[in-house]
């Protein structure tokens, strides 16, 4: 086994192993068992019903909604454009049809669940139940799911260009100058990268149109950042590094995105750590742009600008302890003694 196969590349395959495993147990944690969990509904109804209901809502088992009261219709829909809640419950106190708002480009499971949900309360006590999509995903996106793939295309092009980058020199810089240079040029990827998705997205297949500057920058910024945080790992782990961002962006970051299924429909942990890794931050900032009047679209571009901050000063900071160091030798005293000047010449 020595002659073919080294320690390190042993110890290297365990660790490619055991990121394979992981993979499969993410994606198989977070996709087989979708429960709805506190998913926000607003609720309209009559003041003298209004509280009771609300509590009604909240005390279902499994705790499938975490309900809150909005004074009017108008109300809750202006909560549903705000991105507040995913969906409103209008009681009417006119006939015995109430109403189901719901917004399936914010994600289609979600008003699927929020359907079956509340149908069987209304069947119960005999009343009727109509649904409003208020936020339909149009033809060229179906389920709402094409955020979440051109949220994807952008991370991995960010951090396989941060790998690229490094094929050449080596993952870690020599000198902050060559860092720098490693910097500019994925942010000038950035830039064509975020106008390439934009544009694929937008006017070749008519997905996401409409919205070319916005998705633009966002797509930039995003790129920028993936690969901001992969070189800074590369620059401080080496090939280790490259694992840990397929750890982070991949393994974990995808199945929490929301993409097939949005956060109240995955279990906690991914519900948990969704909305801080550039996947899910990524896919519900394109949503934000394209169906709220980019609500929920300032939160992502903070955190993400922390991804590039942190991946900026840790490959610079990286580089400027691995550059080598210059030692100095004064030049040394002459080892020929000098002849006094009185000494006699003969």
């Amino acid at each position: 086994m020595r002659d073919g196969v080294t320690p390190r590349a042993g110890a290297l395959v365990l660790a490619v192993l055991a990121l394979q495993l992981a993979f499969i147990a993410s994606y198989i944690g977070a996709f087989h068992e979708p429960t709805p969990h506190r998913i926000p509904l607003a609720v309209a109804a009559p003041p003298e019903a209004l509280d009771d209901l609300v509590g009604k809502l909240n005390r279902l088992p499994g705790e499938p909604l975490a309900a809150r009261p909005a004074f009017s219709a108008d109300a809750a829909r202006r909560m549903i454009e705000q991105r507040e809640v995913y969906g409103a419950f209008v009681v009417s106190n006119a006939d015995a049809t109430d109403r189901l708002i719901i917004a399936s480009a914010a994600g289609a499971g979600i008003g699927t669940a929020l359907t079956e949900i509340i149908t069987p309360m209304e069947d119960a006590q005999e009343r009727a139940l109509t649904i409003e999509d208020v936020k339909p995903a149009p033809l060229g996106d179906a389920r709402g799911l094409s955020g979440f793939y051109l949220a994807l295309g952008w991370v991995v092009g960010g951090y396989l260009v941060a790998i690229a980058l490094s094929a050449s020199k080596g993952s870690r810089p020599a000198n902050p100058h060559r860092a720098l240079i490693r910097l500019l040029s994925l942010a000038a990827y950035a830039a064509l990268s975020g106008v390439g998705g934009a544009l694929v997205a937008g006017s070749i297949f008519g997905a996401l149109d409409g919205h070319l500057g916005q998705l633009w920058w966002f797509g930039a910024l995003l790129v920028f950042a993936s690969g901001c945080f992969t070189m800074a790992l590369q620059a401080a782990f080496g090939f280790v590094g490259t694992g840990l961002t397929v750890l982070l962006f991949v393994v974990l970051g995808n199945p929490s995105a929301g993409g097939a299924y949005p956060a109240p429909l995955l279990p906690p942990f991914w519900r948990a750590i969704g909305p801080w890794l550039p996947p899910g931050l990524g896919t519900e900032a394109i949503r934000g742009i394209v169906y709220f009047d980019g609500a929920g679209v300032q939160r992502a571009a903070i955190v993400l600008a922390g991804y590039a901050l942190f991946g900026l000063a840790g490959t610079l900071m990286v580089a400027q302890i691995a550059q080598p160091r210059q030692v100095i030798i004064p030049p040394s005293q002459s080892l020929v003694p000098v002849a006094s000047n009185t000494a006699a010449v003969r």
